[in-house]
């Protein structure tokens, strides 16, 4: 066997483990109800999230927004957990409608869980608006292919720093 073959062989198996892996994870999650319980957990995947995807955040505003976050009561909206087992791998939270957040852990992204989240908040919470940092065009992305489409655009976040927002919403 030349090394071309070898190299096929190694290739084509490790496509094949790497397809059987990304295909597990969503067999084994189920979404529930937010507990006070998971509330580490929580922050633990909003963080990181966030420094996989936010990398436009300034290390002072990613301090500020976190403790901010902090203190969210998130019993204030309908949170759902996505756990496997006790652990607790993304959330989604909505009011009035509107996703107020969707974070889920990095090692998890491009598996189809965000969009398990998604499905569950326009199903279950009719769901159907989302804001989007301009700067995170992954998850424009994301909600544009989900069918959300921009309507309107700010110059500074919700609590008026420099980040633009992006207002969506979903599209029949």
């Amino acid at each position: 066997m030349s090394s071309l073959d070898t190299d096929g062989i190694l290739f084509n198996f490790a496509t094949t483990i790497k397809k059987y892996i990304s295909m597990m994870p969503t067999e084994n999650f189920e979404i529930i109800k937010y507990s006070d319980t998971y509330k580490q957990q929580v922050m633990t995947v909003w963080e990181k999230s966030v420094l996989a995807t936010h990398d436009f955040l300034t290390p002072i505003d990613f301090k500020e927004i976190k403790e901010l976050v902090n203190t969210i009561n998130f019993n204030d909206f309908q949170v759902f957990c996505l756990v496997n087992g006790k652990v607790i791998s993304g959330f989604i939270g909505v009011a009035d409608k509107k996703v107020e957040m969707l974070f889920l852990d990095p090692k998890y992204f491009g598996q189809g869980l965000g969009q398990k989240l998604l499905n569950f908040a326009v199903k279950k919470l009719n769901a159907d608006k989302v804001d989007v940092n301009e700067q995170n065009s992954k998850a424009l992305k994301f909600y544009q292919k989900f069918g959300f489409e921009i309507f309107e655009r700010t110059d500074k976040d919700d609590q008026g720093r420099n980040y633009p927002l992006l207002r969506l919403k979903l599209v029949d």
